[in-house]
């Protein structure tokens, strides 16, 4: 609150109150916990509890579905809240409606405003899912709706103060809402997050602009604490904003660089409290803005929670003296897996429900088809991750290149086609036959899309496939298309912007980038949603005539059977994923030869194939523990000799191919080459030696170097260098005997010489 409102509201009977109230003005910190977060400080003895309960991105969740406890039991927790406290006001942060259940899908979510309005709902800010339909919808039917629902304006379900007439800065819709309650006027202020352009058609919006959120809540706060009744005055301001952080972490959220948080810190210190909602997140927390700490709060999604802030409130100064928030769960799960509610149901949203349901049973009952298994969306729950590549994706996008290619289409078929995370609400299950019912069917595809063909050249696809990774401050960092059959690419993940993609294939050829392809996708996407400009910028948009739910409903009735398409189109590029090895890397046909595989994590499948594909193993066992798998490769004995390889793959990786050759099943062993013992002489001469000093060679003196140990036949066909090897060898002995019989004749020599000369000085001596 102002200082101007609070000396407004002064009077010098109060001045010691006053006093006191501001040297305690403060919040503890809130941790992310369904427990309650309280600070106190000394409160005036006529302070006002205000209780504020709200919930967020209810996409029309009418039905009790496990932790989703449905409409009348989120109504009973607001009647036993207000039975606690009389001054308690119900709130929402939007999408309330829009990529809902088919109980209120199915009727345009009348049921959802009907059940809501019954509920009590006081205020609520627009989100980006009702913007669904566009514009002109929301501020005709989706606001009188409300109007009827909750016998009040109807523009108060539809707060939006940084929306405004295209090139203006001209509201265009109801920037703020007061409630009275217990002597006290609140005052909600809308915002949605500035994104809204990238997240619905853009035809829809076409007339209008989304500015910033800090800028609006601003103008709106001090408008409302400025003293002048004419523009509207508020004891206590709360912020409702269609915005939110992806973290549950207070301290994480407190310092994060996005839109959201510069919200949350920059919002103006009138602001006494935040609801926040769009990322379907949950947190309580305590976060500093310019006067100091205010709780903000988001309540998880579908009707699973409701965020409860209480504001003590002093009334003479609109002063909050003591804050406190928490969420609480409307259903809890037992030991044995079953939900059971923690409120009563409301009757009269419970009738609502009912009836509801009975009508959409009427057209949703109809089986359309069957599958053979799940198809599901990303994420290791399905549906947690849009940044990564899923069956129910590569399955859409397959069905919508069908629709827009098959014979009974008339305009100019498609080549290709894109779906995008964000439009696929829930997974297609097997259940007890793979029985798909026309209501499962409009579960997955909610929005009642156009199937828009365009052209794109090969290089704007590349472009296309980079925007997957989206821009600096998106509140998610990668949306993951769905692509049909033919395509596919290699990425790296972390590489630079615009550097991600690095090779695209399409029917197995490299893809032609100056080539021009028609390409399919949703109206959403087709005019650039989700930042995927690259599709916008095509050429020769043109309506195909089909709602992507009735082209989902002719795909199955054209197919007895439909299979998830295969994962693998998108591809991380690189090999250094997993070492391969193999026992040998020369082989006989007719043997097998063993290979390890390490490198890969705990559980990891991988299957293995060579000879061109002729030979696949697909029963490799999962990796063990330290990430490592072994199998044997079989070589038909029909293989022929050569050079071949084995391939690992993995789903999702890049091939890694390793190289062996194949020999002959009739090739002999080979033997190790002879060491140099081996081939030197014998100092002493054998008894097989011949005296003779050229005797002839022997196979039992002379060492092998035939390449086989066990062929006479190839002994007698040694090569002239073997020959001369052993020629060399029988050289060497023969000088060898020579030196012994020249040192004996040289003795004997020596000897006649001494005898010589004995005769001649002996016969001197004697005369």
């Amino acid at each position: 609150m102002s200082a101007f409102r609070q000396m407004r509201k002064l009077s010098l009977a109060s001045l010691a109150t006053l006093s006191l109230a501001a040297t305690g003005a403060t919040m503890a910190q809130a941790t992310p916990t369904a427990e309650p977060t309280s600070t106190t400080s000394p409160a005036a003895a006529d302070s006002v509890t205000l209780d504020l309960v709200g919930i967020n991105d209810f996409h029309g969740r009418i039905a009790a579905d496990r932790s989703s406890a449905g409409a009348a039991v989120l109504a009973g927790a607001v009647d036993q809240l207000r039975s606690e406290n009389e001054n308690t006001l119900f709130l929402s942060a939007g999408d309330n409606i829009g990529a809902s259940t088919f109980a209120s899908a199915s009727q345009e979510d009348a049921p959802t405003i009907d059940a809501l309005g019954a509920a009590g709902l006081d205020v609520s800010v627009v989100g980006n899912h009702e913007f669904d339909k566009g514009f002109d919808d929301l501020t005709s039917r989706v606001i009188d709706r409300y109007a009827s629902a909750t016998g009040q304006a109807g523009e108060d379900f539809a707060l939006g103060a940084n929306v405004y007439k295209a090139g203006t800065k001209t509201p265009a819709l109801k920037e703020y809402a007061i409630r009275e309650v217990g002597g006290l006027s609140v005052g909600f202020i809308g915002t949605v997050t500035e994104d809204v352009p990238s997240l619905v058609s853009p035809s829809g919006i076409s007339g209008l602009d989304f500015g910033s959120e800090v800028e609006a809540a601003n103008r709106v706060a001090d408008q409302l604490s400025d003293g002048d009744d004419s523009n509207g005055e508020a004891d206590v301001i709360v912020l409702l904003t269609h915005n939110g952080s992806a973290s549950t972490d207070c301290s994480a959220i407190a310092s994060e660089t996005t839109a959201y948080g510069d919200l949350i810190r920059k919002a103006s210190g009138n602001i006494d409290a935040i609801f926040s909602g769009h990322t379907h997140s949950t947190y309580d927390c305590a976060i500093a803005g310019p006067d100091g700490e205010r709780p903000v709060i988001q309540s998880h999604q579908y009707g699973t929670t409701l965020g409860k802030v209480s504001l003590e409130v002093d009334p003479s100064t609109g002063d909050v003296i003591q804050a406190s928030s928490e969420r609480l769960p409307l259903a809890n799960e037992s030991a044995d897996g079953e939900w059971t509610a923690n409120y009563e149901a409301n009757p009269t949203v419970a009738k609502i429900v009912d009836e509801a349901e009975k009508e959409a049973e009427v057209v949703g009952s109809v089986k359309v088809g069957e599958i053979s298994e799940d198809i599901l969306r990303g994420g290791d729950t399905p549906g947690s991750d849009r940044g990564v590549e899923s069956t129910l994706g590569n399955t859409v996008a397959d069905i919508h290149l069908w629709a827009t290619s098959n014979e009974d289409f008339a305009g100019e078929p498609a080549q290709i086609a894109f779906m995008n995370a964000g439009g696929l609400r829930a997974d297609l299950l097997y259940g007890e036959d793979g029985t798909v019912t026309y209501q499962s069917a409009a579960e997955v595809q909610p929005f009642a899309n156009t199937l828009i063909t365009f052209n794109l050249t090969g290089a704007q696809i590349r472009e296309a496939l980079e925007q997957q990774w989206q821009p600096a401050g998106s509140e998610r960092s990668k949306l993951q298309l769905g692509v049909s059959e033919g395509l596919s690419y290699t990425y790296i993940d972390d590489a630079p912007a615009g550097k991600h993609i690095q090779e695209i294939t399409f029917n197995g050829e490299p893809l032609d980038e100056s080539a021009t392809f028609r390409v399919a996708a949703n109206a959403f996407l087709a005019t650039g949603g989700d930042n995927f400009t690259a599709f916008g910028e095509g050429t020769d948009h043109t309506d195909s005539g089909q709602v992507d739910l009735d082209a989902t409903v002719n795909f199955f009735k054209a197919h007895d059977v439909v299979s998830p398409s295969p994962l693998g189109r998108a591809i991380v590029a690189g090999t250094d994923w997993a070492t391969v090895e193999l026992d040998a890397t020369e082989v006989k046909a007719g043997d097998t030869v063993g290979v390890t595989v390490s490198g890969l994590e705990e559980g990891a499948q991988i299957s293995a194939s060579a000879f061109d594909g002729a030979v696949e193993v697909t029963d490799v066992p999962a990796a063990d523990a330290s990430g490592t798998t072994t199998f044997q490769l079989p070589v038909d004995s029909s293989v022929e000799p050569g050079d071949y390889q084995l391939v690992i793959s993995q789903v999702q990786r890049e091939d890694i191919a390793t190289d062996f050759s194949v020999i002959a099943a009739d090739s002999e062993e080979p033997v190790p080459s002879p060491t140099e013992d081996d081939q030197s002489p014998s100092a002493e001469p054998s008894e097989s030696e011949s005296e003779s000093e050229s005797p002839a060679p022997t196979t039992d003196s002379d060492p092998s170097t035939s390449p086989t140990a066990d062929s006479d036949d190839d002994s007698k066909d040694n090569s002239s260098d073997d020959s001369k090897q052993q020629d060399n060898e029988n050289l060497a002995d023969t000088g060898f005997s020579a030196s012994w019989i020249g040192i004996a004749a040289g003795i004997v020599v020596l000897a006649g010489i001494v005898l010589l000369l004995i005769r001649r000085f002996g016969n001197k001596a004697g005369h």
